[in-house]
């Protein structure tokens, strides 16, 4: 029952949130600057759920423990030779020995890709939002000048 819950705890919300998402693409509303924005909104929060999947990557916070449940060997030369990599914010590794990684292989091409397409958007909100101004103070310029 526990798994049942949990996972209508998760579908719910992210159903509205695709809903509230997906609405203005069908009815034509997706070229406000609104849209781009909540869209970026909507890649940061995957961007850190997906930091979170790979920080914590493993079957627990012992990286022994996780290498052997794996079935890797598990190198304490190796770690300790790079001990400064499983701390690292980007990119996230956190390595059993030379050959394998507990961090899945996606998840650094999905931060870069998440956070590039939220900049992305902000950009075009920006460009959208000057773009309605500059029109509204152009229309507001000629009907000056028309009185």
């Amino acid at each position: 029952m526990g798994i049942v819950a949990s996972s209508l705890l998760i579908a719910v919300p992210a159903l509205l949130v695709l809903w509230l998402w997906v609405r203005p693409l069908l009815i034509g509303r997706w070229k406000t600057p609104g849209w781009f924005i909540g869209t970026a909104g909507f890649c940061v929060v995957a961007a850190a759920v997906t930091w979170f999947i790979g920080a914590f990557a493993g079957t627990s916070l012992d990286p022994e423990e996780s290498c052997h449940t794996a079935g890797v060997v598990y190198d304490s030369a190796y770690r300790s030779a790079n001990w400064q990599e499983p701390s690292r914010l980007f990119p996230l590794h956190n390595r059993c020995n030379a050959t394998y990684d507990l961090v899945p292989v996606w998840i650094n091409p999905a931060l870069v890709l998440l956070l590039l397409l939220a900049t992305t958007c902000v950009g075009v909100a920006v460009r959208l939002a000057v773009a309605a101004r500059r029109t509204t103070k152009a229309e507001r310029e000629r009907v000056h000048r028309q009185r």
